[in-house]
């Protein structure tokens, strides 16, 4: 009888609790993306379900490997604002701050020690962030990619929208989430959509390949999105978390003149299992060149074991793409955690 009820109990719980995870969900029209209850990807392209999961698991390929650095030296404060040019600081994964217009930008924060539902337990921070937050300057703009727990961080935001109550921007159905737990002011945009932040400052959406989720109710029940920052000088592109389209080379046909492209490089092995919702290094050198961007900074590497390449893989690789395509180094920046770097106007 303990056994029977055992049974009957804990499929209760695993849905009370994948419910209790869930972020809510997106209700609106529908489009080309999205039909009533989910979104899909360009081309109709999916993350990999459980069966793959399974092979997977089964077939474990060998991780690369990782070693956990515990502390890091001091780096200086970044600038408390910046009027002309760019400057950009990588704290890791794909947190950055970006200090253009006067505008002080936060993208994808995370300061946790882990990205997943409970600090006990997930994958676990490998590097300190290269900032605390202590040293941040007064944050104006949140830039959101999506909902997974290494993007939208939630701990990370709560406290930001304590310190310095900064507008918080996301792709549809996310900002009822902000508002609901973090209690900040969070505007939502489609793909293609955009609004004026000032009058110097337009956000735009664009299109990315991935999925989103919190738990297990909620499955691509919001939409994910990379961001073009434009300004009357300078024209930013944060390419969130994506696997490769179509769509890069449309971006940069819509929003030509990207001074500086975000793209991402980590958390692609195995290929055939990764590929559909994460770029390798090769693949974002080839779409450094298919946006024209002037200059490329790697995002999305080395912070997080999320899959099964080692710590300094995808750097490496992405060096070895970059002679491959004949782009220079410097055109293609791998910043150290902390280390900024200044684009002139």
């Amino acid at each position: 009888m303990v056994f029977i009820t055992i049974l009957a109990v804990v499929p209760i719980l695993f849905v009370s609790i994948g419910s209790w995870l869930s972020a809510p969900k997106y209700k609106g029209p529908l489009s080309d993306h999205f039909d009533g209850k989910v979104f899909k990807n360009i081309d109709g392209v999916k993350a990999k379900g459980f069966k793959d999961v399974f092979r997977m698991l089964t077939q474990r390929p060998k991780r690369g490997p990782w070693t956990e650095i515990r502390a890091i030296d001091p780096k200086p404060n970044p600038p408390s604002l910046i009027e002309d040019g760019i400057h950009i600081t990588f704290i890791n994964h794909s947190t950055f701050l970006i200090q253009v217009a006067g505008l002080n930008i936060l993208t994808d924060p995370v300061w946790s020690k882990r990205v997943s539902p409970f600090q006990f337990a997930g994958p676990k921070r490998m590097r300190p962030p290269g900032l605390t937050m202590d040293q941040l300057p007064k944050i104006d703009l949140v830039l959101l990619s999506h909902n997974h727990y290494d993007h939208l961080d939630l701990p990370t935001v709560q406290k930001l929208v304590e310190q310095h109550q900064p507008q918080i921007v996301t792709p549809l159905g996310v900002g009822q989430f902000i508002e609901g737990r973090a209690s900040g002011k969070a505007i939502d945009l489609d793909w293609w959509g955009s609004f004026d932040f000032s009058e110097q400052v337009k956000i735009s959406a664009v299109p990315a390949q991935h999925f989103s989720g919190r738990g297990i109710l909620d499955r691509d029940a919001t939409l994910w999105c990379g961001y073009i920052i434009d300004t009357p000088k300078q024209k930013i592109y944060f390419a969130g978390d994506s696997g490769y389209g179509s769509f890069f080379k449309t971006i940069g046909e819509r929003h030509p003149g990207i001074d500086l492209a975000l793209l991402p490089i980590g958390a692609y092995l195995p290929v055939w299992f990764m590929s559909p919702i994460h770029t390798t290094p090769a693949e974002a050198a080839k779409i450094h060149l298919e946006l024209s961007a002037k200059q490329s900074v790697a995002t999305h590497f080395g912070t997080f074991p999320l899959a099964f390449e080692g710590m300094e893989q995808a750097q490496s690789e992405l060096q070895a793409a970059l002679k491959k395509y004949d782009i220079p180094e410097e055109q293609f920046w791998i910043l150290e955690e902390g280390e900024g770097r200044r684009l002139q106007a």
